[in-house]
């Protein structure tokens, strides 16, 4: 059964974008699907493994239930975030949904071959974006089990 905002679970997502436009827009998104969450934003691939990789004189941070993670990432790349994040037995069952601006067969391939568990490609219909995003956030935080951590 899908979850419903009066009984569900407050779902943690972390969203990996430098772009300050595309984190308005998903934010805005996010804010409409009617699934209680919280979202951190890390603007880089560095701060990104910062928030799931802390030091140990670091307090925790929350597991995040799903990562929207962009490929083309200052410090450190998408996919060397999504390598790290499926590298670490504590972390490799988290989903994470690449989603980015490049269409390239090369990059499809290579963050597949890395274990993404999706690949979506950011529409530049405005519409079809922000369409494309609720679903997918649907579905990975309402019509699947995600495994409890």
């Amino acid at each position: 059964m899908p979850a419903t905002t009066s009984t569900a679970k407050t779902l943690n997502v972390l969203l990996v974008e430098d772009n300050p436009g595309d984190v308005r827009l998903i934010t805005e998104a996010l804010s409409e699907i009617d699934l209680p969450h919280n979202l951190v934003v890390a603007g880089d691939g560095r701060e990104a493994l910062d928030l799931l990789f802390p030091k140990a004189e670091d307090p925790p941070v929350v597991c995040p239930d799903l990562i929207l993670l962009d490929l083309h990432l200052p410090r450190k790349s998408g996919k060397e975030v999504l390598a790290a994040v499926k590298g670490a037995a504590v972390l490799r069952t988290i989903p994470v949904v690449m989603l980015t601006t490049s269409s390239s067969h090369a990059d499809v391939m290579a963050t597949y071959g890395l274990h993404a568990n999706a690949y979506v490609t950011k529409s530049q219909d405005l519409d079809r974006f922000l369409q494309v995003l609720a679903l997918t956030t649907r579905f990975w935080l309402s019509a699947v089990t995600l495994p409890v951590r």
